[in-house]
């Protein structure tokens, strides 16, 4: 089971990898793969810190303006029955608009493309 970990506003899935004996932990929110690995807690949010720096350093270096890391906002754009009828489907559940469009796209994914 993973849990996540966060260093500024960075996220990151854990879990432990039996066949090394290491936690592995993974930045969900860049579509650049950042990854770390460490035996304790301790040395696993070291870890992070350090990949997420060496990240921003291998940038500047590069000249590449770094990701930033995903906010979390979505803006969806559609058409004033489209947004009627999902309106009156989430009030129909019971929940607000934003709580019942988040589940429905949570339903679309599976959890290997959250990590990736």
């Amino acid at each position: 089971m993973a849990t996540t970990m966060k260093f500024e506003d960075y996220v990151a899935t854990i879990e432990f990898d039996p066949e090394i004996d290491m936690f592995h932990g993974s930045v969900v929110n860049l579509s650049s793969p950042v990854t770390f690995y460490g035996k304790s807690v301790e040395e696993l949010r070291q870890e992070f810190t350090q990949s997420i720096k060496t990240y921003l350093e291998v940038c500047q270096e590069r000249g590449i303006e770094p990701e930033k890391p995903f906010s979390g906002r979505f803006n969806l754009r559609m058409t004033p029955e489209c947004h009627r009828a999902l309106a009156l489907a989430a009030a129909r559940h019971g929940k607000s608009l934003n709580a019942f469009a988040l589940e429905v796209l949570e339903s679309a994914i599976d959890d290997s493309e959250v990590a990736a």
